[in-house]
Parts: C-alpha cells; structure tokens; sequence
C-alpha cells in the first residue's frame, strides 16, 4: 500500500533523507564489505544521483514560478517592511543560479557514468556472494562466473546466446 503525499515540501524533505540515508550506507568502513562492492553498483549509484539532477532543474524553476504567483497576486508580505517583490526578485537570482548549477552538475555526472562503464569486477573469487550479473552490458539474469558478461547460465559456445535462443548448429 503506498501513502500519496501531496504536500511537495514534504517530498523535498524524502529526497533530501534519501540521500542522507545514502551518505550513510556508502560510508567507508573498515570493518565492513563495502556498500557499493561492484563497478556495476558505482554505476547505477551514479545514475540514480544523474536523474536526480535532471530533475531538479524544473523542481527550482517551479519555486519560482510559485513565488511570482503569490507576488502577483499581492500574497506576500515581508517582515523587514521591504517590498516583497525586491525579495523574490533577489531569490529568482539564486533560483537560476542554482538551476545553472543542477545542469552542471547533471553533465558531469553523465561524464562520471560513462566513465565507470567500462570497469569489471575483478577481485578475488570468494568477494561477495550477490555479485550481479549485469556486467559487460549481459543482459540475462544469472549470478556467477564463467562467460564474458560473468555469470555463469548456459551458453553457446560459438555464439554466447542463451541455448533457447541460438541458431547454431550444436
């Protein structure tokens, strides 16, 4: 069952915990098998905090528009006894600031994803039991070792099709 939040501060303030929750998990710990133990895992990391980025852009953008509504509609005071609209010009400067910097940041971390692309897992045999199969761009969902992609279902030889989809002649 899932609960619809329909107050957006509120998801804000998820997202911003998720990534607090991340920071935690990723931590590095001595004592404890990395969080992250696979390229494959840098990788889907990266591309979750590259949508994040994407998206927050019209996130910014949408605050904006929303204070310049409440302003228009002459629904803002101000404390100081400054004309409210002084203020929310000064915010639509950091707002596309920021924005300027969530498109950065985006770029970057499509770099930082490609860039992780072409990195295996290589490490000792006996790492951790739940290394995905997924690496090498394989498609199937196997666990294990032995063919190029690293997992270990049964393949053609000649083709490295699963047996169900090859056309050889074995």
């Amino acid at each position: 069952m899932s609960i619809t939040v329909t107050d957006p501060t509120q998801l804000a303030r998820d997202a911003a915990q998720a990534v607090r929750e991340f920071n935690h998990l990723t931590f590095p710990r001595p004592d404890q098998t990395p969080a992250l133990p696979y390229p494959s895992s840098a990788y889907d990391a990266i591309s979750g905090l590259k949508t994040l980025a994407q998206r927050l852009p019209q996130a910014i953008e949408q605050i904006g528009t929303a204070l310049d509504r409440l302003s228009a509609s002459g629904h803002l005071g101000s404390v100081d006894r400054q004309e409210p609209s002084r203020h929310v010009a000064h915010v639509q400067e950091f707002l596309i600031v920021a924005m300027e910097q969530a498109r950065h940041l985006t770029e970057t971390l499509e770099l930082s994803h490609s860039a992780v692309s072409p990195l295996t897992y290589a490490g000792p045999e006996d790492g951790p039991d739940d290394e995905p199969c997924g690496e090498g761009m394989c498609q199937c969902s196997c666990i294990g070792t032995g063919h190029p992609c690293g997992c270990d279902c049964p393949r053609c030889p000649y083709c490295q099709q699963l047996h169900c989809d090859c056309d050889c002649d074995d």
